[in-house]
């Protein structure tokens, strides 16, 4: 079942008892809203009832007050009359604020008869007496009792009005309770029946996509299992050990290989720290590399091992190993795993031992002639001054020759030293003073120079020094140079430039101090389609005159010393000629095992 449909009917099953709730909670509020006005108006006639008694009671007092005093003279029984007055003017008050209808005009008259009763009747009695006089006309007293007896029959149809008006509507407070009942009833009944009815039929359409969803679950769980067993298939069949883990570094499965190459079955692996399973040294110091599945866990992405690794399989042998580790995310991009992938490089790095011994032996051979033909000629010049001194020459003459025996033997032993220091290993990097070993090799090869027609020239400062592997760098310059010689051809120029290099501190543009060493001819150049496999092994363009190692190795040296080289055309647009350009470090971080 499509998960948006699903949820879209489990929407509509919620919604519909809530809008069907909310429909019956606003017929019920708007009946118990009514039922309250009822109440409301009730308590009104209720309350009209108590002020109406209240106020008769109010009159009696004053009357009775009245008849008191008129009998006796005596102020104290006027207190009735004149402490009944306050309340029962805040009693008409508050009646007056409770309108209803057809009681306004009895109370209206009420008010305008009472106010009668006292000015026209009491007040003049009690002003009477005060002044000494009697109130004992029966006329009078007749007046006032008729006009009492009219405020008691408007207080007594106020009363009776507003309780035939509370019974009425008590009446109708009963008749709205029970619709509101047989409403709730109905209303519960029928939202009752709607909801049962929609809920089946969405149930039912639950049902038959349910049963859709769980036979494209089994198909695609047949189509998953497949897939596993292909991938397994896969795994067994990668030529490189292959080694997954889960997000805590432990191992989840191995391939063959990676068995093969641990020494551990998979069986005996699985749920085992991948530090005890793939245990790896430094081949030179014996101290233990971080595992590359605690350094993806550590960096979040792709990272790969330094240069001379060993593994120490489950039975304490070591082989030489190259890897590489990745992550393995989730849907959420977060990280779920880890896949290493390793292999056996020990015979790689044999032949590459072997290929660089190749090129070194190679360089040798390429050197050899010329330093015969230039130790020869001092040789033959020494063997000559010695002849003509056998003949007893003049002592001034015997000086003389001495002397320029004394130059060529210094000659001899400035292409010897050189040729030694050429190929003399260096254990530990040392002070490399760049302009003596491009002198001494600019020695070396002049007579090659000269066969070749080339002039050589140089731009070297007088004292600029890096740290390195003096024999290897003289490897590397000795190739450049010669390639370089060979490119200029009969006639040909090639320079031989230092450059010293500043620091640069700033984040974008940071770089090292050190040194930029130029190899400049004016040949043909590069060719467009051979400038992306210039240093690749094997690949030459000398035919047999060459191995195609030179370059190769050469970068492989630069590397090493944490340098770089690069090989371009001449940027002036005159197409012709290949510069060679070296950076070197003063102060680089040197990988003693490195390539």
């Amino acid at each position: 079942m499509e998960l948006k449909r699903f949820k879209r009917t489990l929407l509509q099953v919620l919604i519909l008892p809530i809008v069907a709730c909310l429909v019956l909670a606003e017929v019920l509020v708007w009946q118990i809203a009514g039922s309250n006005s009822t109440v409301t108006q009730i308590e009104r006639s209720d309350r009209r009832i108590a002020l109406a008694t209240s106020i008769e009671k109010y009159v009696v007092d004053e009357e009775t007050g009245l008849r008191g005093y008129q009998v006796t003279s005596d102020p104290r029984f006027l207190l009735p009359y004149t402490s009944a007055q306050a309340p029962m003017q805040q009693a008409v008050a508050e009646l007056q604020s409770l309108p209803s209808p057809g009681q306004d005009q009895a109370l209206a008259q009420f008010v305008a008869e009472h106010r009668t009763w006292r000015q026209g009747f009491a007040e003049p009695i009690i002003a009477t007496i005060r002044a000494g006089g009697h109130a004992t006309d029966d006329d009078v007293n007749l007046t006032g009792r008729a006009r009492m007896d009219t405020m008691r029959a408007l207080l007594d149809q106020i009363a009776r009005d507003s309780e035939r008006l509370s019974a009425e509507r008590i009446r109708k407070w009963h008749r709205q309770c029970f619709l509101v009942y047989a409403v709730l009833v109905m209303l519960t009944l029928a939202v009752g029946i709607i909801i049962g009815l929609f809920t089946r039929d969405r149930l039912e359409a639950v049902n038959a996509a349910f049963r859709r969803s769980l036979d494209l679950q089994r198909r695609r769980a047949e189509e998953l299992f497949h897939s596993e067993q292909h991938l397994r298939t896969t795994l067994a069949s990668i030529g490189d050990g292959v080694i997954t883990c889960d997000a805590e570094g432990t191992v989840q499965m191995m391939n063959p290989v990676a068995q093969e190459l641990t020494g551990w079955p998979e069986s005996q692996a699985r749920g085992r720290p991948i530090a005890e399973v793939f245990h790896i040294l430094n081949e030179t110091t014996r101290q233990p590399v971080e595992n590359p599945v605690a350094k993806v866990q550590r960096l979040d992405h792709v990272v790969g091992i330094a240069n001379h690794t060993l593994l120490i399989r489950k039975d304490g042998s070591e082989i030489a190993i190259d890897d590489s580790g990745s992550p393995i995310r989730n849907e959420a991009g977060e990280l779920a795993g880890v896949v290493m992938v390793f292999r056996d490089v020990t015979m790689d790095r044999r032949t590459r031992a072997a290929l660089l011994a190749s090129e070194k032996l190679a360089v040798a051979g390429r050197l050899a002639a010329t330093i015969a033909h230039e130790i020869h000629n001092p040789l033959d010049s020494v063997g000559n001054l010695l002849y003509l001194l056998q003949h007893e020459p003049q002592q001034e003459e015997a000086r003389h020759f001495l002397e320029i025996a004394q130059t060529e033997l210094a000659r001899v032993t400035q292409i010897s030293r050189a040729m030694l220091s050429l190929y003399r290993e260096s254990r530990a990097p040392v002070p490399v003073n760049l302009r003596d070993m491009l002198d001494d090799l600019l020695l070396l090869m002049e007579s090659r120079f000269n066969s070749l027609g080339v002039h050589v020239s140089t731009e070297l400062p007088p004292e600029i020094t890096v740290d390195g592997y003096p024999a290897e760098l003289r490897q590397v310059f000795t190739n450049l140079i010669t390639n370089a010689a060979e490119a200029a051809g009969q006639g040909g120029d090639v320079t031989v430039r230092v450059i010293p290099q500043v620091p640069d501190p700033s984040p974008s543009a940071w770089r090292p101090a050190g040194a930029i060493v130029e190899i400049t001819d004016n040949g043909p150049g590069i060719a467009p389609e051979i400038q992306d496999r210039l240093f690749q092994p094997f690949f030459t363009t000398k035919g047999e005159g060459g191995t195609g190692l030179g370059l190769w190795v050469s970068q492989g040296i630069i590397r090493k010393h944490g340098g770089t080289i690069r090989l371009d055309n001449h940027a002036d647009g005159s197409g012709h000629g290949a510069i060679a350009t070296v950076f070197l470090a003063s102060k680089p971080v040197l990988d003693p095992g490195g390539d």
